[in-house]
């Protein structure tokens, strides 16, 4: 058997770069590169391994752990799971760093292969440096944190692991329905012990992603479901973006009349103003879709794993006798709500089950109805975006600016704060990838690393990055990163002094907005006093990004003219606005936790709505 001498990392970094996937005969390599910052527990393994093979694997380099791995996780989303980056860290803080962004890409389901420096596997120098002692086995580091949090895990403490280790975490990172965060924990002197590798190891692989098809028989009970159903209702979740389901599910809708509700992963499975779109659907939905949700007795979900947001924590779907079809890959979310599971791709679902509901559709009133309900959301989302409030903007207000000025083909980016359900509701999409939020995990300083990854999947777009000021203090040292790599990205940021969204749920709740203000304290302990002198646009300019700021409708739309001529590298835009100033709740409800016993009226009154609105829970049984 021929062999090639390498260390563990070299070993570990050739077989990355000749790993491709196949789908539908596109063929493209399945790593884009590795992210990482150097430290004592990967500079002289992985590093040295990057640097002789940067010809052919790009290494970025980056300024914190969690950011890496949100670029990663975005840059994967944006290309429908079909490539994504490696990510590389030192052992301990700098591992950890990336724990909470990796729990999002396994949460949201999106490939990402983190590669965390680990303790000395001759274990001679215990305790190194940033090391975690146990008293209880020498066989643990802070690495086994990412345990419950990945979909594959493993730790490579000898160099010929790797050649059972590494097509293992590429089956994970390559399933549609097992993907997700892998971690390869790697001790230091390990990355850089030389083994005789198999030269077959290192040869060009192809995986091959498949589009499974459902049971035979359930699909026949589906159609049967659906012939029976009156008010069908159909909730597009990611799913149906990932598996590019996007054109037959308007031709299932065009043909059978079912309005189609998206979740947030899922918006954008139909254009705006498709007569049989209903737009966002649950906590952050639209009036329509949450009164058609209602009353549904089939209920066909695509893609969707029926998050708290999606069923308006179990109350959206109130007909006595409604029924669930499910179509997704994973079988675990496809039973959900005792449905009929249809295990399989979302757009080879669709095209099997259509021609077996040939010449059945809707009634023309039920389809009327839907339709009416779009035109009208339609003018709510216009009255929302021409407020004219003042003196300071709305929110409402800056996203239709933003909106009406960009491009069919762009992106707007968002994750975290009251912007998403703003933008769930009032966005409206013209292109399936032009509205892209992680809201799996709505992990505050997602945006700006996140917008690198979907700028470098998608160069030709122009991205938006939608802010509020509470989560850009989270992480704007990307903007460094966007500026070393003359990455154009937009980046808006609204100013409302403090957690905005967090403070209007909080006085739902009876509690007053209490710790959620940037203001100083005052001598009763609370946060009270004046607001704190933070000048976000002085911010942006000292990190590298050219800066403009805007108080007015007329002023932001003409920053963000200026921003789409600017090639050269990040923009940041600040617009202050009035954080009391938000939009409707349509028809729904989410729950949130209130004290049962309290001195504080308020929260007694919000604890009394919140047993009323939990009468109208449902199990789906």
């Amino acid at each position: 058997m021929a062999t090639k001498r390498l260390t563990m990392a070299q070993a570990l970094i050739e077989f990355l770069q000749n790993q491709y996937v196949e789908r539908d005969g596109r063929e493209n390599p399945f790593f884009a590169g590795c992210w990482g910052i150097f430290g004592h527990g990967n500079v002289a393994g992985i590093g040295q391994a990057l640097q002789q093979y940067a010809d052919t694997f790009r290494y970025y380099q980056t300024r914190n752990e969690q950011a890496m791995v949100h670029t990663a996780a975005a840059y994967a989303k944006m290309k429908n799971r079909l490539q994504t980056f490696a990510c590389t860290t030192s052992i301990g803080p700098g591992a950890t760093n990336m724990i909470t962004a990796a729990a999002g890409a396994t949460i949201n389901r999106l490939p990402v292969l983190l590669l965390p420096g680990d303790i000395f596997a001759e274990r001679l120098q215990a305790p190194v440096l940033q090391q975690l002692e146990s008293e209880h086995s020498q066989d643990i580091s802070v690495n086994d944190c990412f345990k419950p949090i990945s979909r594959y895990w493993d730790r490579i403490n000898r160099p010929e692991q790797l050649i059972t280790a590494l097509p293992e975490a590429m089956r994970v990172l390559t399933s549609p329905a097992e993907t997700g965060a892998v971690t390869l924990a790697l001790p230091q002197d390990v990355q850089t012990w030389a083994y005789d590798y198999p030269v077959e190891l290192f040869e060009r692989r192809v995986w091959h992603i498949p589009r499974n098809r459902p049971d035979v028989g359930a699909l026949r009970r589906a159609a049967e479901w659906i012939r029976q159903s009156r008010q069908p209702l159909i909730v597009a979740g990611g799913g149906v973006l990932y598996s590019e389901a996007t054109d037959i599910l308007r031709q299932f809708v065009e043909r059978t009349g079912i309005p189609v509700a998206e979740t947030q992963a899922g918006k954008g499975s139909m254009p705006y103003d498709h007569p049989g779109a209903l737009g966002a659907i649950g906590s952050t939905g639209t009036e329509g879709a949450n009164i058609l949700a209602r009353e549904a007795d089939l209920v066909i979900g695509i893609g969707t794993r029926y998050s708290d947001f999606t069923t308006a924590s179990k109350t959206a779907f109130q007909h006595p006798d409604v029924r669930f079809i499910n179509i997704n890959v994973a079988e675990f979310d496809a039973y959900k709500h005792s449905a009929i599971p249809l295990v399989g791709d979302a757009r080879a679902t669709l095209e099997e089950l259509l021609p077996l509901l040939e010449g059945w559709q809707v009634s023309q009133a039920y389809r009327a109805r839907a339709a009416e309900y779009n035109r009208k959301w339609d003018a709510e989302v216009e009255r929302i975006y021409n407020l004219e409030h003042g003196p300071l903007i709305s929110q409402g207000e800056v996203i239709g600016v933003v909106n009406k000025l960009s491009q069919p083909q762009d992106v707007v980016l968002c994750a975290a704060g009251s912007l998403p359900g703003d933008l769930h509701k009032l966005w409206r999409t013209r292109d399936p990838k032009g509205y892209h939020l992680e809201y799996g995990y709505s992990c505050m300083g997602y945006e700006i690393p996140g917008g690198i990854g979907v700028k470098l999947a998608a160069p030709e777009r122009e991205v938006y990055v939608m802010m509020g000021d509470g989560t850009y203090l989270m992480m704007p040292s990307e903007i460094v990163t966007a500026v070393q790599e003359r990455i154009k990205i937009t980046i808006i940021v609204l100013d409302n002094h403090g957690f905005a969204s967090i403070g209007g749920l909080s006085r739902s709740l009876g509690s007053e907005g209490f710790g959620t203000r940037y203001r100083y304290r005052t001598e009763d302990g609370d946060f009270k006093g004046d607001v704190l002198p933070i000048d976000f646009a002085a911010n942006a300019a000292s990190l590298g990004a050219y800066v403009m700021r805007a108080n007015t409708r007329d002023e932001l739309a003409d920053a963000l003219l200026k921003a789409r001529e600017y090639q050269d590298g990040p923009v940041c835009i600040v617009v202050e606005t009035d954080r009391d100033q938000s939009v409707p709740d349509y028809e729904s409800w989410w729950e949130v936790a209130v004290a049962e016993v309290s001195e504080i009226e308020s929260v007694r009154e919000a604890r009394a709505k919140l047993e009323e609105a939990k009468s109208r829970q449902r199990h789906y049984l």
